[in-house]
């Protein structure tokens, strides 16, 4: 299924990840994130320069990753759909936001390296709202064959 609320940002996080968690224990995470466009004035040959600042939600495992492993000041990769929320406030005026819920976040290696550590796959019956991490339950995906299109390897690559 083909979606065109696709969004792809490279920047700079603003705040440290908050790690929350809902009301059925579903860890959700947020933090800031500043994007710079730089470009060059046709007219002045002066650089220009702009900062967009949005707001990114992520969840589940990856809520938990995020809060772990980045911090302020880091630069990132998201990926992910454009979302719009609204409330009420308590004086009671309607406010809404739009917020970058994540589907993906890495770190950007242009000017800095990283390690990567591979967190063991849960399983939906592994702790209580865990979800799916990715399926197989801790179990090792079975080895497919190279005429059917697997990776030929015991479990699939990250």
């Amino acid at each position: 299924m083909a979606t065109d609320n696709s969004v792809t940002l490279v920047g700079n996080i603003t705040r440290d990840p908050e790690l929350r968690f809902t009301n059925t224990g579903q860890p959700t995470a947020s933090f800031g994130l500043a994007v710079n466009r730089r470009w060059q004035n046709r007219q002045t040959q002066e650089w220009e320069e702009a900062t967009s600042f949005f707001d990114v939600v992520c969840w589940r495992e990856m809520a938990e990753n995020v809060s772990e492993t980045l911090t302020r000041g880091a630069r990132v990769m998201v990926a992910g759909r454009l979302e719009q929320r609204s409330w009420e406030t308590q004086d009671g005026e309607r406010r809404s936001k739009v917020e970058v819920v994540a589907d993906e976040i890495g770190p950007s290696l242009r000017w800095a390296t990283a390690q990567i550590t591979k967190n063991e796959r849960r399983g939906p019956g592994d702790g209580p709202n865990r979800g799916g991490g990715g399926g197989g339950g801790g179990r090792p995906a079975q080895q497919q064959q190279p005429d059917q299109g697997g990776y030929g390897f015991d479990e699939e690559p990250f």
